[in-house]
């Protein structure tokens, strides 16, 4: 079995890993010599019919990379010369200009170059991270490099995976030059995470398999409710109570055949959930529920008085405040919802992703997993997960409640949070890949799908 994770590189990581290096720093020039080749081989196979490679180079070791791939290029019979004018005239831009110690807002003149670079028609591989990204969060405080393609060197940095750093990256490709692996504070999950989710064995029940009562659907949103009921049962939940208001029972009925209902009115909501949760091994709360103050006080109350694990989406986190809990919580919100529960706009959590899903977690001392193409798992407290496989394709009204549905199974297989949101993401996302569509992909396709995702 692969690994369940990946590690993701920060600064000071992938400095610590060169220092480890032996001779270290007199072998600085050994791994300068295995990067700048490794740039030059990759580019090569990414453009083999060009001709002509401009090289903008730093200062830094970075630049000295650009510059040993300069020399590779030549001595594979291309011309490669090392500029900053001109380069409309080259084939090919190598953005070697900062590595990953850089942080902050480029200066006026290495912006003037950045922009000069994003304007060429040439194609543009960047050296390690394309300039301007922060390599330990993803940040981008000023001009940035537009890369089609990266060539990193040792593992994969934060910031080739969290956004906005991710979105000008292009392809990605690491290249060993020959570190030890080590350890990092903030991993991805790999699709080998599945194997650690418990499956239905010769001895389950219905019961001991995963009991999910899901609470939700409020008339008009009813669908959200379903599609979350339906997910945990094909997330390999037993058993999977859905319970509904009143007026929208007859329309959960016809959507979602094989769980449970159970009706609610607002003025015996409590009691009524309450009772139904007996046997139930974790609560999902929030797809399609409303907004009105009486569900925000529904919410409240149940978080308060259920001793399950729970995950909240959707209308659960409409108003939420933190509420003190023994067992599990998993919040997941999307960006704007993030932003209403920390008081910012979702511009800022777009472009502090990272600290916006810890500080998330820390206010509200629950797992938070931040959906988007980067979801991030992070706890109050502890390590960060990146969750990075699910396709463009998700973003589709409707497949945040698939992935509420599957948290919620995983929470009732007895899972711990973390573990349980990002497992709950990679499913997810390999659903959404393993659907027969990627264009005109809708939330129900997923059902179908997620099954297989397990597999392989």
């Amino acid at each position: 079995m692969t690994e369940p994770f990946e590690p993701l590189y920060s600064a000071s990581e992938m400095r610590a890993a060169e220092e480890r290096y032996p001779n270290y720093p007199d072998s600085i020039p050994e791994l300068m010599e295995r990067a700048g080749t490794a740039v030059a081989r990759e580019a090569l196979l990414a453009y083999p019919a060009a001709e002509s490679f401009a090289c903008v180079c730093g200062g830094g070791s970075n630049g000295g990379d650009g510059r040993v791939a300069a020399r590779v290029l030549r001595e594979a019979g291309r011309m490669a010369e090392e500029v900053t004018e001109g380069l409309e005239d080259y084939d090919v831009v190598v953005d070697a200009l900062f590595g990953t110690g850089f942080r902050g807002e480029p200066r006026p003149e290495a912006a003037e170059l950045i922009s000069r670079i994003n304007h060429s028609p040439a194609a543009v591989v960047a050296v390690d991270l394309p300039s301007g990204v922060d390599a330990s969060t993803g940040e981008i405080a000023g001009a940035v490099v537009d890369a089609d393609l990266t060539v990193t060197f040792h593992a994969p940095k934060v910031g080739l995976a969290v956004g906005p750093g991710r979105f000008h990256a292009g392809r990605v490709v690491v290249a060993d030059i020959g570190l030890d692996v080590q350890t990092t504070e903030i991993r991805r999950a790999a699709p080998a995470i599945l194997h650690l989710v418990p499956r239905r064995g010769a001895r389950s029940t219905k019961y001991s398999a995963g009991s999910v009562l899901v609470v939700g659907g409020h008339p008009g949103m009813t669908g959200a409710a379903c599609l979350a009921a339906m997910a945990a049962l094909r997330a390999d939940a037993g058993y999977v109570t859905l319970a509904v208001p009143t007026d929208a029972l007859r329309t959960a009925e016809a959507l979602a055949l094989e769980p449970v209902k159970v009706a609610w009115d607002d003025k015996d909501a409590v009691g009524t959930i309450v009772h139904a949760a007996a046997r139930a091994s974790a609560l999902a709360i929030g797809p399609g529920l409303g907004r009105t103050n009486a569900r925000q006080a529904l919410v409240r109350e149940l978080l308060e008085r259920l001793e399950l694990p729970v995950v909240v989406d959707a209308d659960g986190l409409f108003g939420l405040e933190p509420v003190t809990r023994a067992a599990a919580t998993v919040l997941t919100p999307h960006a704007g919802e993030l932003a209403r529960l920390l008081g910012t706009d979702s511009a800022w959590v777009g472009a502090h992703r990272l600290e916006a899903a810890r500080r998330g977690a820390e206010r509200f001392g629950a797992t938070v997993l931040l959906k988007g193409a980067d979801t991030i798992v992070a706890t109050p407290g502890g390590g960060t997960t990146v969750c990075d496989l699910g396709p463009p394709s998700l973003a589709s009204a409707g497949t945040g409640d698939v992935l509420t549905g599957v948290v919620g199974s995983f929470l009732a297989k007895g899972l711990d949070p973390a573990l349980a949101a990002a497992a709950a993401a990679v499913a997810h996302g390999r659903a959404a890949t393993l659907a027969p569509r990627q264009a005109g992909l809708v939330a129900s396709d997923l059902l179908e799908t997620l099954p297989a995702a397990f597999d392989g």
